[in-house]
């Protein structure tokens, strides 16, 4: 199935008085370090506290005939998306999360009412269940980004930036299975061909980069990162975001788990935000020397805020952060 702009406005019928329409906030600091126009799409201000909000919205307006449960695998704020849209729709939803995801997004998805179920140590397993789950009557899967109505639901988040940016030049995106990337990029590229749309994720376990590299979707161990919300693989059987993903992102761009850190405080001191790791990505690609050219007016997406407020408390006070095996050295902030 192809998808085009025109879904992307559908879409945007679809999930409107349910999903806000967030800012795109100038930042002062970020201009001044970067040299160049540099804005924020606050998606952190959705319902939910992601963007997944929208595509999960979406997707649940048009599902099926007969389907009374929703069901999705996620890292947590696909799961939350899901939980918050099958409320408002009367609908059940299971979510299926590995052991991975952090114990404050679980506890998120539970206070919406929806059944949590923890498999496995990675995305695929919790993928599998799902798949499972699907297979039983009334039960509808959406996909956190190969699912054509969550794609285009992502995209309206373009639209949006491009309607208070309409002379934007570049575009960062944070970059996991593909669906916020892919739709924000069609919105893009669609309006103005000539906007360079850049992913930007973790370098450790990267699924998509990896995918894309290699010209085909690859299975990827998952390890744990300050970007939790990026983690997980795209599934061999992919569809949709892995081909819209290699033929719309004109670059992908990684950074460590320092640089990741580094950018948390950067949104907490410079901008008075909590953001999660994979919302602080775009700004870590930029302030670690990655972008050299960049071209601007510049906007990232702030992806989310539902970050463990422990770890981030340590992120604050410069402590070191243990990641599995990894320690990530801390130091308290100076501009």
């Amino acid at each position: 199935m192809q998808i085009a702009l025109a879904d992307i406005l559908a879409a945007r019928k679809a999930i409107d008085g349910n999903v806000v329409r967030t800012p795109l906030l100038p930042s002062v600091f970020l201009t001044q370090e970067t040299g160049v126009p540099f804005h924020l799409k606050m998606e952190s201000l959705q319902p939910t506290g992601a963007f997944k909000l929208r595509g999960a919205t979406n997707a649940a307006r048009n599902v099926p005939f007969g389907t009374t449960t929703l069901t999705c695998c996620s890292t947590g704020n696909h799961g939350r998306g899901v939980a918050h849209a099958a409320r408002q729709a009367g609908l059940k939803a299971i979510v299926c999360m590995s052991s991975l995801v952090p114990q404050t997004k679980v506890d998120g998805i539970r206070a919406l009412g929806a059944d949590v179920t923890i498999i496995g140590t990675s995305q695929d397993d919790a993928q599998a269940e799902c798949r499972r789950l699907s297979l039983q009557p009334g039960i509808h899967e959406i996909s956190p980004f190969d699912d054509p109505h969550v794609i285009a639901g992502q995209g309206t988040a373009g639209l949006e930036i491009l309607e208070d940016l309409p002379d934007l030049a570049t575009l960062l995106v944070p970059l996991s299975g593909g669906g916020l990337a892919a739709g924000v990029a069609l919105a893009a590229k669609s309006i103005n061909p000539a906007i360079n749309v850049i992913g930007v994720t973790m370098d450790r376990g990267a699924a998509m980069d990896v995918s894309i590299r290699a010209g085909h979707p690859v299975e990827i161990t998952e390890v744990a990162s300050l970007a939790d919300s990026l983690g997980g693989g795209i599934g061999l059987d992919n569809k949709l975001s892995f081909s819209m993903c290699r033929d719309l992102l004109d670059d992908i761009v990684l950074v460590s788990e320092e640089e990741i850190y580094r950018s948390m405080q950067v949104l907490y001191f410079e901008e008075r935000l909590v953001a999660e790791g994979a919302a602080a990505v775009g700004i870590a690609a930029c302030l670690s020397g990655k972008l050299p050219n960049l071209t601007g007016p510049v906007a990232t997406i702030i992806t989310g805020r539902t970050v463990d407020m422990t770890q981030f408390t340590d992120i604050v006070c410069g402590r070191d952060i243990v990641l599995g095996a990894k320690v990530v050295k801390g130091a308290r902030y100076a501009a």
